[in-house]
């Protein structure tokens, strides 16, 4: 499956106001919440190593993560593949112009 497809999908399936940014705004930075939850807990009851179910617990909630941000992107008229495809370029210049370090959106 691709990213547009997946994307696609997402929309389909929606069961909320999809073109809602709010909501999906607050949908993924709530299940980066639960994320982070999980790699609390992975460090509090599991030693700090990955357990095959906290594996599981992770991979669910990171595609709770790409299901708003799926539609997030829908709502903003960009693909999921756009949206990649961009992320890397920005990664690959600031590579290559040395500027991975530091904070900003613009470095």
């Amino acid at each position: 499956m691709t990213l547009n497809e997946y994307q696609e999908r997402a929309i389909k399936e929606a069961f909320y106001e999809k073109d809602d940014v709010v909501y999906n705004a607050l949908g993924i930075t709530g299940e980066a919440g639960e994320i982070a939850d999980h790699v609390k807990k992975m460090l509090r009851d599991d030693g700090g190593k990955l357990t095959d179910d906290r594996r599981e617990s992770l991979k669910k909630e990171l595609g709770d993560v790409l299901w708003y941000l799926a539609n997030m992107a829908r709502r903003l008229d960009l693909t999921l593949e756009e949206v990649a495809e961009a992320n890397i370029k920005k990664i690959i210049d600031r590579k290559e112009r040395g500027t991975q370090h530091g904070s900003g959106d613009n470095r």
